[in-house]
């Protein structure tokens, strides 16, 4: 059945909160304090109070608010907010250009009332900063309605899980005021099919700038009606593997309204199952009202032609080029989802062995990491550690079958300096030793007994002398 359906992504961006300069750090400890608010509704711009609004206000809810040290004054509505961010403004203009978007010169801040104890103010602040752009799917173009910034809600304090829907009272304050990009399409999706393309075009685009990743940094929602039903908006998708069975669940469960003549715009959220459940009333216009402490947010074309010079490249022209440079399939996703592509171009400079390149940048680390269980291991064998690796070995000072070894001992503490000082041994005064290994293990393969021989000498021989005294030995 064909259906008239749309899409809104919120992504985080990676920077400082949108109006005020704390960090944007998720926390696990005890808060330093904790506030208490009780939200009431107001009238919209219209004079109105939103239905979704008193919905909420009807629970009668007193709300406890988890501040840290990473808490400001405005994220306790304490303090006006602060001019927006620079660097967050920038990225949404980015991502309205790669969305082929007309950004505004001019726009207004406005205050969207939220009153379910997501935001410590009662509204979320949003301010539309594009719109009239455009993707091509294989089923025909998608409109590009509007980009809007706007700052994220709280988040339950019952879960250092990031979570979307929110029925508790106590919240962390961590995450409000996280700059969020929302992406808006125009109804133009026709099937389930096409809304997963979609989802899919646009998470690339997103991944292609400077946007935070992991669990909970992104949040999809899909709007959908069959003709004859009223518009139902579906929340809670995490992965764009549900968008087809949810989809396909609620054309069934609109059918059958239809039948029965239950009729009703609503807000659901989308379950594990595929089926989804009731939240709230459909919210409307009368919940937007502006910005009052803040000016008109004005957008010089200067900006937009900075923001167009540092333009990021898509993530399908970047798999291209890695695939142009004799990269396996495997290796480009790795690069891609480890976003390392810029490492892998600087390091590719110093040395033209593209596999090579993406097994230190990755594979290497990640077995150290999972061998000796570390967990923070990017910020032991950093960019400038493996970069200085490699340059030892354009300089000889190290061979290529020495690189695990010297990543391991600087992994367990040990400086770049003592690391790459590889003691090596006669070759003479170990033939014996691996012809015992290849005595006591008969049968091997080359990389078998090469495993055994490197974790012995622990990088006192080198893979190529080593791989040509096995030769010798199994040919014997």
């Amino acid at each position: 059945m064909e259906i008239k359906s749309g899409i809104e992504i919120h992504q985080q961006l990676d920077t400082n909160k949108l109006f005020c300069n704390c960090p944007s750090i998720l926390r696990s400890d005890e808060p330093k304090l904790k506030v208490k608010r009780k939200l009431h509704a107001v009238a919209g711009e219209s004079g109105e109070i939103d239905a979704a609004a008193k919905y909420e206000v009807l629970k009668d809810r007193e709300f406890i608010y988890h501040a840290y040290d990473t808490t400001c004054l405005v994220e306790l509505d304490e303090e006006p907010p602060h001019l927006i961010n620079k660097e967050a403004l920038k990225i949404a203009m980015q991502i309205a250009l790669l969305l082929n978007c007309e950004i505004l010169p001019i726009a207004q801040i406005m205050r969207k009332t939220v009153v379910n104890g997501s935001n410590t103010s009662g509204f979320q602040r949003t301010v539309l900063i594009a719109k009239d752009g455009h993707i091509d799917t294989q089923h025909g173009r998608v409109r590009i309605e509007g980009i809007n910034l706007e700052e994220d809600a709280a988040r339950p304090a019952n879960s250092n899980i990031d979570s979307d829907e929110i029925e508790g009272t106590n919240f962390k304050l961590d995450r409000l005021g996280i700059p969020l990009v929302e992406i808006g399409t125009a109804p133009d999706i026709k099937t389930p099919q096409q809304a997963k393309e979609v989802a899919l075009l646009l998470g690339d685009v997103l991944r292609s700038c400077k946007v935070k990743r992991g669990i909970g940094t992104i949040r999809q929602d899909v709007n959908i009606s069959i003709a004859g039903h009223p518009r139902v908006e579906i929340k809670g998708f995490q992965d764009v593997k549900m968008f087809i069975p949810v989809i396909e669940n609620e054309i069934k469960r609109q059918t059958e309204n239809i039948k029965l003549d239950s009729l009703r715009s609503e807000v659901r959220n989308a379950k594990e199952d595929g089926t989804s459940e009731f939240l709230r009333p459909m919210p409307g216009a009368a919940r937007m009202y502006p910005e009052t402490d803040l000016p008109l947010l004005r957008i010089s074309r200067e900006m937009i032609d900075a923001a167009k010079k540092d333009l990021p490249k898509l993530r399908s022209e970047i798999r291209g080029e890695l695939k142009q440079s004799g990269l396996s399939d495997e290796m480009i996703k790795l690069i891609g989802d480890g976003n390392k592509f810029e490492e892998f171009k600087a390091l590719l400079n110093i040395i033209n062995d593209p596999n090579f390149i993406a097994k230190i940048l990755l594979l290497i680390p990640k077995e150290i990491a999972s061998h000796e269980n570390i967990k923070n291991i990017d910020e032991i064998l950093t960019i400038d550690i493996i970069e200085s690796i490699i340059q030892s070995i354009v300089e000889k000072k190290i061979e290529m079958s020495d690189v695990k070894h010297v990543m391991e001992e600087i992994a367990k503490g040990k400086s770049f300096e003592d690391a790459i000082k590889i003691q090596k041994v006669d070759l003479s005064e170990i033939e014996g030793e691996i012809a015992k290994i290849v005595k006591e293990k008969p049968g091997l393969s080359i990389g078998g007994y090469m495993g055994l021989v490197m974790s012995k000498f622990k990088g006192k021989v080198s893979g190529k002398d080593a791989t040509d005294i096995i030769n010798k030995l199994i040919k014997k």
